[in-house]
């Protein structure tokens, strides 16, 4: 079952069962600097180290009995597994780590019947502290605690609550990191339908990604990596047991059942030369690249031997190969004739009991690893070469000096047992079939035909680290993604799984009736490039791994999917970020980094929109399942669910609102309908329906989809639809006040297939004695309406600079200046004073800069902070200042800090942005519509404007030219000042003192020059000094 379909919890009844919770309080432990107390052994303890002092304390300060739960967990000193039932007496089953138990913990019993079920924010915090010993911790940090717990603002927290919390939370963390190591592949697997004949023998991948297979007749097939085309290429027909190629030489090695190892041009597949007269088969085949120039080409045979041959000068020893006598038109060299060359050599181990099944040469480790069926020398780690023996050595060096003897050469090349030191060797019941080595996670995982996949430390060969077990076939082939930290298992009946390595635990099953792949499995590869499994079985087949798309290195991305909505939480100054995945993200305001995610918000639909109640403590949001949910946003805990009877429609937008203190929640949707729901957290039905609907709504709303809703404090509430209608609503006695249609600009007049839709709109306040209202028109226009007095149309200005259409807009609390965005990711700076008052026909454009590159679906003012939020289909959610400096990207590597600039990303731009072609600037050369030698003939007008310089600068002009560069400003924001506008067009105020810099030619100097002859005028100091000495020596 995914986790998209897991029923969310709700609340905690009755008994709640906790096991080793793991960090009561681990987040006020983090932030706190105070050392621990006493002998406290761990955090997990809500009695066991609370002293006399402390109940003595506590029970003076409220002057009544401690709470009864925590009674009952002071009475519990061991941390096993335990229960507790609210109402229920509490059965002390468990045994006191302490002989001599105080009094007061002997008699803690009798406070429960008097005793208080609930804890307020005073006594809480005294129990942090004690219990916890954090004494240094601030109180700031414990009230943020209290608030997260008692999400209703009861001012009382119980110890279900506090079990519930704690216990989702670390719940709700456990998923997200299995949520983000979910992976799957694409099935069904793409299938190439092969001519009947021999079965593939083995399958390898070049760098470029082309797929080399070859058959047992011999036959060689070139893919590309989607398997679309095949180039088959002709050799002699041999049997083929093996092949491997050898791709820093262009080659590819193929072994024969004529005791054969021929090499083929790589790109042609000519004929290059070939060792023959080996003394088996070699079964199967592995190439390395040890050095420079140097290789090494090794073969397991069916006698149990490891053959290793070590190639030095690779390039001239081939080249010599390939000019020797041909056989059967192909050069040839006897592998005795081979080793003769000084840059060849062969050995020859005795490793297995029985054929050798698989074998590789790994350069990290410099050591050969093979495997069998033997169980007794199921695989062996060994060395290439035998350890040095002194002696032996000593008296062969002998030997050739006294005698002038030669090393005598082996002829019949019996292979010799390798010392005990130079191999490890594992024994694993019923063999090895497939084997796989990384030496970054120090992992060698093997599988063979008992279905285990067993999981070694190379080193110790004793006893398996792990087993994975879920195969009901033997184990055919084994590979590890270092990068990915899986395992990827195929078995002989067709099964394919992904594993964790880490958690050792199945991420992923493919069933042969998911995957349609037939037949027997003959060969199997997975390319770590393009990150897909190739099977070889009736026919070819291709099993693409599912990734997220994966952006560049330089690009952050907030979510995984596209950012649907956000949101800003005074209460704990945190960020709340929705995906069309589900997914709901709390990230820390101050820093940007993530504090919480929860997943399967809504199942599997998308969520639309979200809000927060007016204390910031609950989140609501409304997705495409036609439902509204209420969330504790800090534990993922589901306290409510909103929704109508019947069949529900996808839900648009929402609103939060009070009316004669009553709270209330507001949804509108594809249904056409304005739902609402009271906000009443008592009521304990986890299922709530919506309000009677408005008659007004029913018989005179909206004909289309309702996409907008905003509200104005007190009784006004405005909805927008699909067809560009507005209504504005009285709330209190759900009347329609007026409705409007968006007004078509006189440019479009014409045009056909306009959309009309309003997706924005925003009442406008403070500024006149009218109510005013905002809401987005067509390409990029803002239309301006009068609310009161049965509404009219005031005013239309064009707001986008790529006529695109408004997406959201956004007021400071002022309302004197407007934020707009739209669909391609600009956000717009308007002063709307001058445009309301009706002095101006458009508002004045203060500044607009580039926020994201998609559409814009979140836009929020923080004005406490002067900063804007903003999120986008992008998968973004972005921080900036009032004016457009650009802070960070939630999600980012480095944290910032809102009141320091210096920590800001400012001047710098997200480098998607940055290279995205809309952000290039505007100008009429670029977009053609001036040619470069007008542009220049204007620069050149411009200057000669410029009044007539004065002829020498001084220092008071200079002065004054740097009062002048900077602003008055001072602050926080004085090191990004030159910034600020730099999207205005620059106020020069006429020619600067530095335009007046008198210059002069610079005379061309020789690149050589002649050394002036100095000592004429007695000055050189060498030659001066040696006249003088033979001066003296002559006299």
């Amino acid at each position: 079952m995914s986790l998209g379909d897991k029923v969310r919890p709700s609340s905690a009844s009755g008994k709640i069962e906790t096991l080793h919770v793991p960090s009561i309080l681990s987040e006020l432990r983090t932030r706190s600097k105070g050392e621990r107390r006493g002998s406290a052994s761990g955090p997990e303890c809500w009695g066991e180290i609370v002293s006399n002092e402390f109940l003595a304390a506590s029970n003076s300060e409220a002057g009544k009995h401690p709470p009864e739960w925590l009674e009952r967990e002071l009475l519990n000193l061991d941390r096993q597994r335990h229960s507790v039932t609210l109402g229920d007496k509490a059965h002390n089953t468990r045994r006191h780590h302490s002989a001599n138990p105080s009094p007061n913990l002997r008699n803690l019993k009798e406070f429960e019947k008097g005793g208080l079920k609930t804890l307020d924010e005073t006594h809480f915090g005294l129990i942090v502290k004690k219990c916890l010993g954090l004494q240094n911790l601030s109180n700031a940090h414990i009230q943020e605690l209290f608030m997260k717990i008692d999400y209703s603002s009861q001012g009382m927290i119980a110890w279900d609550e506090f079990c519930t919390y704690m216990q989702l939370e670390y719940t709700e963390k456990e998923e997200s990191v299995i949520r983000s190591k979910q992976v799957a592949l694409s099935l069904p697997a793409t299938i190439k339908t092969m001519c009947h004949g021999d079965p593939i023998v083995r399958i390898h991948s070049t760098p470029d990604g082309t797929i080399i297979t070859v058959r047992e007749g011999g036959t060689v097939c070139y893919w590309n990596p989607e398997l679309q085309h095949e180039r088959p290429l002709n050799r002699k027909p041999k049997w083929a047991t093996d092949f491997i190629p050898m791709m820093q030489y262009n080659k590819l090695i193929i072994g024969t059942g004529e005791r054969e190892i021929q090499l083929y041009e790589l790109s042609s597949l000519e004929a290059y030369c070939q060792i023959s007269a080996l003394d088996t088969v070699p079964l199967t085949l592995d190439f390395c690249y040890t050095g420079p120039d140097e290789c090494c080409i090794l073969y397991g045979d069916a006698q149990g031997c490891i053959n290793v041959i070590l190639i030095s000068c690779v390039g001239e020893t081939l080249r010599i190969w390939k000019k020797l006598p041909k056989i059967e038109n192909v050069p040839n060299i006897a592998i005795d004739n081979a080793v003769l060359s000084p840059n060849v050599s062969f050995t020859r181990w005795k490793v297995h009991g029985d054929w050798v099944t698989k074998v590789k040469y790994f350069q990290n480790i410099r050591a050969i690893v093979s495997t069998s069926n033997h169980e007794a020398t199921a695989l062996v780690i060994g060395s290439v070469l035998p350890s040095t023996n002194i002696e032996k050595e000593m008296k062969e060096i002998k030997e050739v000096y006294h005698d002038g003897k030669s090393k005598k050469l082996q002829s019949d090349w019996t292979p010799q047992p390798r010392a005990s030191s130079d191999q490890t060797v594992f024994p694993i019941y019923k063999g090895v079939k497939t084997f796989d080595l990384c030496k970054k996670h120090n992992l060698l995982v093997t599988g063979g035909m008992d279905r285990l996949i067993r999981l070694w430390n190379p080193y110790v060969p004793g006893k398996p680290t792990g087993f994975l077990e879920g195969h009901s076939a033997p184990i055919f082939y084994l590979c590890i993604s270092s990068e990915d930290n899986q395992i990827f298992s195929i078995s002989m009946d067709n099964t394919v799984k992904i594993w964790h390595i880490q958690d050792q635990c199945c991420l992923f099953t493919a069933h042969p009736e998911a995957s349609l792949i037939r037949g027997d499995i003959s060969a199997s590869f997975y390319a770590h490039s393009m990150k897909a499994l190739y099977i070889a079985a009736d026919s070819m087949a291709l099993l693409s791994l599912k990734t997220r798309p994966r952006a560049h290195g330089r690009v952050i991305v907030s979510h995984n999917e596209p950012v649907m909505c956000c949101g800003f939480s005074k209460a704990f100054r945190q960020v709340v970020s929705c995906s069309e995945g589900s997914v709901v993200k709390v990230w820390d305001f101050n820093t940007g980094h993530q504090v919480f995610e929860f997943g399967g918000a809504h199942g599997r639909s998308a969520i639309t929109c979200m809000t927060f109640d007016f204390k910031g403590t609950r989140l609501f949001t409304g997705g495409r399942d036609g439902c509204l949910k209420v969330w504790n946003f800090n534990n993922g805990q589901c306290l409510k669910i909103l929704k109508k009877d019947g069949k529900c429609h996808e839900v648009c937008d929402c609103v939060y609102l009070t009316v004669h203190r009553n709270a209330y929640v507001i949804s509108v949707g594809w249904d056409q309908m304005i739902d609402i729901y009271t906000d009443t957290p008592e009521v304990p039905h986890h299922v709530q329906r919506p309000q009677p609907a408005w008659q007004d709504n029913q018989k005179k709303g909206h004909k289309d989809d309702i996409l907008c809703i905003a509200q104005c404090p007190p009784s006004l509430l405005a909805t927008s639809s699909y067809d560009g209608e507005i209504i504005v609503w009285n709330v209190v006695s759900g009347h329609i006040l007026c409705r409007f249609m968006s007004p078509i600009p006189p440019e479009y007049q014409h045009v056909q297939g306009l959309n009309t839709s309003v997706p924005s709109i925003i009442f406008l306040k403070n500024l006149t004695s009218h109510t005013g209202l905002l809401s987005s028109g067509i390409n990029g226009y803002i239309n301006f309406w009068n609310v009161l007095g049965g509404g009219k149309f005031v005013s239309s200005f064009e707001a986008s600079r790529f006529q695109q259409q408004i997406t959201k807009l956004a007021t400071t609390k002022a309302n004197t200046l407007l934020y707009a965005a739209d669909h391609v990711g600009y956000i717009y700076i308007y002063d709307m004073v001058a445009f309301v008052l009706g002095t101006e026909l458009r508002p004045q454009r203060e500044n607009y800069w580039r926020a994201h590159t998609s559409r814009i679906t979140g836009l929020q003012i923080v004005d406490n902070d002067e900063v804007v939020l903003t999120s986008s289909t992008d998968c973004t959610v972005r921080l900036w200042s009032a004016s457009g400096e650009f802070i960070g990207t939630f999600g980012q590597s480095e944290d910032w800090s809102v009141h320091v600039c210096s920590s800001w990303k400012h001047p710098a731009v997200p480098y998607e942005i940055l290279i995205d072609p809309l952000s290039m600037p505007v100008h009429d050369v670029l977009n053609g519509e001036t040619s470069y030698s007008e542009a220049e003939q204007e620069v050149s007008d411009s200057h000669s404007k410029l009044r007539f310089h004065p002829s020498s600068i001084t220092d008071t002009d200079i002065e004054e030219e740097i009062k002048n560069v900077f602003h008055p400003e001072h602050g926080k924001r004085l090191r990004h000042e030159i910034f600020k506008h730099s999207n205005k067009t620059p106020n020069h105020g006429g020619p600067k003192a530095y335009h007046s810099l008198k210059y002069f030619d610079i005379v061309d100097a020789p690149t050589t020059c002649t050394r002036p002859d100095l000592s004429l005028a007695g000055i050189d100091p060498f030659i001066s000094s040696v006249v003088q000495l033979e001066s003296d020596e002559y006299n």
